[in-house]
């Protein structure tokens, strides 16, 4: 391969709407781009700095920029994975790498995983944190889709606010998601109510750090860890405090160690939820490949922006397409 040429970007989308968490709102996605040029190909991957993990599009650009020599030299993603530590600037490198290797190879990511012919899987759609009111209201908009996500975790309300989305979508998967806002006194009453309304799994529901309670509960619903789980390390503490493992690549620093996590997930014997930040096509089209072997898929940053990228996934329906190799891989 000759030599690389780096660019780093910061990219801002706005967002549809305002999307609200149990941390706090946003109103445009901020990411950062790496692409590398090398002999007449090009590569790219997109990472979304996370505030939550001390993370910024500056500390992130900074990050990259301080491996920038090393990296157009030939620096691989072998190299990589002890060039940046794991999160979202290893994760934009790490994917514009696999990019940049197909498209030199004239092959796609996807062979080169040997996954054969990737197919669109459902995704879930997020319902923001509102009002009850305003939720049922969101959720009756979209109830045809088969999953939905349903933010929760304010001071008060999530009872009302987890009825209310059933009410307005009967048939639907529901995946409830605190984002670390519940507490183990109010844990167990919550639970209830999610199991009472048929949820599917929670994700998160108490911070990181402070889960130890699942171990020592029933779990009338299955549970994700989100936050409480970043690469595939981390994995072999919630044994017994989890069932499900949520996957997202600006945790695990990329698709490569994307696959060591899904490997380990599934030798420990969780289950997988592939998982995105609210960012662009970009950003969800490694993702996508993972999440061929998931049994959960949470890819919808891009219906949540007003606008996506030039040749983003296709979403159709409840489902996401296969990304196309102008977009990536």
């Amino acid at each position: 391969m000759p030599m690389r040429r780096l660019s780093v970007t910061v990219d801002r989308f706005p967002l549809a709407r305002r999307f609200t968490i149990a941390r706090g709102s946003k109103t445009e996605a901020a990411v950062v781009t790496c692409t590398f040029e090398a002999g007449g190909f090009r590569g790219r991957g997109e990472c979304v700095p996370y505030a939550r993990y001390g993370e910024s599009v500056e500390t992130v650009c900074t990050a990259i920029e301080g491996v920038r020599a090393t990296l157009e030299a030939g620096a691989d993603r072998a190299a990589l994975q002890s060039l940046l530590p794991a999160g979202a600037a290893r994760n934009a490198v790490d994917c514009a790498l696999w990019d940049l290797e197909a498209k030199a190879a004239g092959t796609s990511v996807a062979r080169l995983l040997g996954i054969g012919t990737p197919h669109p899987i459902d995704t879930a759609f997020t319902i923001s944190l509102d009002p009850p009111e305003e939720m049922h209201r969101a959720t009756a908009a979209v109830a045809n889709r088969t999953v939905l996500k349903v933010k929760v975790g304010g001071p008060e309300g999530d009872a009302e606010r987890m009825r209310a989305v059933r009410a307005a979508a009967p048939a639907a998967r529901l995946i409830i998601d605190a984002n670390e806002g519940w507490r183990p006194e109010t844990i167990r009453d919550h639970m209830l109510v999610a199991s009472s309304i048929g949820a599917f799994v929670v994700e998160q529901p108490l911070p990181a750090g402070q889960d130890e309670i699942l171990a020592r509960m029933p779990r009338p619903v299955p549970v994700c860890a989100d936050e409480s789980v970043h690469g595939s390390d981390d994995l072999a503490a919630l044994v017994g405090r989890y069932d499900y493992v949520n996957l997202k690549l600006d945790k695990t620093g990329g698709l490569t160690e994307g696959l060591r996590f899904l490997a380990e997930a599934r030798r420990l014997g969780f289950g997988v939820m592939a998982g995105c930040m609210v960012g662009s096509s970009l950003g969800m089209a490694p993702a996508v490949l993972l999440a061929q072997d998931a049994e959960l898929c949470d890819l919808d940053g891009p219906l949540l922006l007003a606008e996506d990228r030039p040749d983003g996934l296709r979403y159709d329906g409840s489902t996401v397409g296969v990304p196309q190799a102008a977009l990536w891989g």
